[in-house]
């Protein structure tokens, strides 16, 4: 859970609770006071909550206000790599809560939360930038939707693990708890849209020249080359 908050917006309010927790501080790029249960930032300050499991703020951000800046974004890239824009949304909302400054303690970046190594491979020179994020976050949830054949659970296991775990466990969803509860939150998310999650195969056409004739064909598997079109899921 991470929350980004106005600094009007910061008193918490505590649930009375027998349990401990801690919430770290900082102020991102652009100023902003953020609060989350996680460190995210090396710089950020500690503050022990005795008898609290959960914090809420005074003033929760309006549903959809931080998301509603990134639509155009989504859309286009989603567009282009034949991805369902539902679960681009909740991956970005698992990943970032939307926040385009946010940096892991492991070094992941930028809304889709791109670690350094794959930025580079996929050509994105500037992981806070919404725009190479999105385009980068997208082009990888493609590569491992078409490496696993459309399931979308195995896709997004290896988003979060890497695609080696969920290789080395039988391409099945690893049985690591924060890989699980992943998969489980980005479906939950997608699936608060309307839009179920699940096993699914993407339809791809293509419209080869054969003696001067057009011939069309259809296949599951993402063309490797040429112009194609997505005509089901």
């Amino acid at each position: 859970m991470s929350r980004v908050l106005p600094f009007v917006a910061c008193v918490a309010v505590l649930w009375p609770a027998a349990a401990f927790a801690q919430i770290y501080a900082w102020r991102d790029a652009t100023g902003t006071l953020v609060l989350s249960d996680r460190k995210l930032d090396a710089g950020a300050e500690t503050y022990a909550v005795p008898n609290a499991p959960a914090v809420r703020s005074t003033r929760p951000i309006a549903a959809g206000s931080a998301s509603d800046r990134f639509e155009a974004l989504v859309q286009e890239y989603s567009g282009r790599q034949g991805l369902r824009p539902d679960l681009v949304r909740a991956v970005i909302q698992v990943e970032s809560a939307f926040n385009p400054y946010a940096r892991s303690p492991k070094g992941a970046m930028g809304l889709m939360q791109l670690m350094p190594a794959t930025a580079r491979e996929l050509g994105v020179r500037n992981a806070f930038d919404p725009a190479e994020n999105i385009r980068g976050g997208t082009t990888y949830l493609r590569h491992l939707l078409d490496r696993y054949d459309g399931n979308e659970e195995l896709a997004l296991a290896a988003y979060n693990a890497g695609f080696d775990a969920v290789d080395r466990y039988g391409r099945q969803v690893p049985p690591y708890t924060e890989t699980q509860n992943y998969v489980r939150k980005v479906g939950s998310a997608a699936q608060d849209t309307g839009a179920p999650t699940g096993p699914k195969r993407v339809i791809y056409k293509t419209i080869e020249i054969i003696d001067g004739r057009p011939v069309v064909r259809y296949t599951t598997k993402r063309p490797a080359s040429g112009t194609y079109e997505v005509v089901g899921r």
